[in-house]
């Protein structure tokens, strides 16, 4: 232990959310040796601990985002582990789960065991690395999950790209079950979307975009569900985006089926009018909905049907996106603005504080079976401070990340992370 690690704090005055344990007082909340010591009110200050004036802030377990991309190995240019890891923090995250398609994609021990490495030279956020399903990312052979778990995988996905083939896909689901892993699918019918960069409709029409329906990913979400019932395997959909995948997911939970879901804050707030501008930030996959899906994955959030938020953090170069709308990169950062808009739909009464913090905390730690997602003593100490008074603008230029691609460019937003710590290491201090 590093005598950074074994540094004690106190933060008072604070009001102590933890929705995992049903914790909300204002008060006192004490780590020492990288735990939560204790919390509660009139608390001792341990010997030469740090105070932290948290007076008007709200103190809640570190953010855990289930889907970025960290870019490395390969497309460096893009993200790195060390940029990455810093705006996660900045955005107060205290863990991520890189996906796996980077050059080479994360298919082996090696990558797996090389994203681990760097991680840990860092000394940022924690990094969770997500194993490949398929070699390749290639939907024709298994890849090596026993291996990639020992090295480190929280879960295995073949990210951007469906499983295609129903077959392969439930010997993945019975596979990963073997060692209980969590099987995550881009639910997209290759075959329905065909490449189209925006959500068929109306407003695709009007902007001459060529569209893929919801039912592109509707069809895999049903037909995986079933799969998932023969299996018995974990299933998680990654950024559900229609009323009637929420449906079918909603009606697979009734059915006591294992399975989970998240949504992105830009599927929260954002309708595929977006894509009328042409700003190729707005170009995400699963495309930008309709304000009917818009609702019903609020609703969904609230009601807990879907059990996370996760960024889906997209960051390219400049060359990936000035280009024209149909030939440009799908994708957008979003570890440093998802707090803020999480924060604005609280604001407008979509979910309670509470909500937002289970779905940005314990929710998503539940869906991987990682660590952290509380604030019970003797954890880990993984811990946010929100000021939810500030207000901000979102300037790119500012970003940590290498990614400047965001449609959310001057937005104004009101509440941020102001201290985030991992492991009882403040690795993020915007308080100044």
């Amino acid at each position: 232990m590093t005598e950074q690690d074994s540094r004690a704090f106190h933060f008072h005055g604070g009001r102590i959310l933890d929705p995992s344990s049903g914790l909300d007082l204002v008060g006192e909340l004490v780590v020492r040796d990288g735990r939560i010591l204790a919390h509660g009110k009139g608390l001792t200050t341990p010997h030469l601990a740090e105070r932290i004036d948290c007076r008007g802030l709200v103190l809640v377990p570190g953010l855990i985002d289930l889907h970025a991309h960290l870019r490395e190995p390969g497309e460096e240019h893009k993200e790195d582990i060390a940029t990455g890891s810093a705006a996660a923090a900045a955005g107060g995250f205290t863990a991520v789960c890189c996906m796996p398609n980077t050059k080479p994609a994360n298919d082996n021990r090696t990558v797996t065991e090389l994203i681990v490495r760097r991680a840990r030279e860092v000394g940022g956020v924690r990094v969770h690395p997500v194993g490949a399903i398929t070699q390749k990312l290639a939907g024709e052979t298994l890849a090596d999950m026993a291996d990639m778990l020992e090295a480190g995988i929280v879960a295995v996905s073949d990210d951007g790209k469906c499983v295609m083939n129903a077959g392969l896909m439930r010997r993945a689901m019975e596979y990963a079950r073997t060692f209980g892993l969590t099987v995550v699918q881009h639910a997209e019918d290759e075959n329905l979307s065909r490449g189209g960069s925006a959500n068929e409709g109306p407003n695709a029409t009007r902007a001459g975009l060529r569209s893929q329906p919801t039912q592109a990913e509707e069809v895999i979400v049903a037909r995986d569900l079933e799969l998932a019932a023969l299996t018995g395997a974990r299933y998680h959909v990654a950024h559900i985006s229609s009323a009637e995948s929420v449906r079918l997911v909603r009606e697979a939970k009734r059915r006591g089926l294992p399975v989970t879901c998240e949504v992105t804050p830009h599927h929260l707030t954002l309708d595929d009018a977006a894509c009328l501008s042409y700003d190729t930030a707005t170009k995400v996959n699963p495309p930008l909905r309709s304000a009917r899906d818009v609702a019903a994955l609020r609703g969904a959030l609230a009601d807990g049907t879907i059990d996370a938020i996760a960024t889906d953090h997209a960051p390219h170069a400049r060359v990936d996106k000035e280009l024209e709308y149909e030939l440009a990169a799908f994708g957008m950062v979003g570890l440093e603005t998802a707090l803020g808009l999480v924060l604005d739909l609280v604001a407008q009464g979509v979910l309670t504080l509470e909500q937002a913090v289970l779905r940005l905390t314990s929710g998503p730690a539940r869906v991987f079976g990682l660590p952290g997602g509380t604030l019970a003593r003797g954890s880990p100490a993984d811990v946010t401070v929100i000021d939810l008074e500030r207000e901000w603008s979102v300037s790119p230029d500012q970003f940590r990340s290498k990614g400047r691609n965001t449609p959310f460019g001057g937005r104004k937003l009101k509440g941020c992370a102001v201290v985030t710590m991992v492991d009882g290491r403040i690795v993020f201090d915007g308080r100044s």
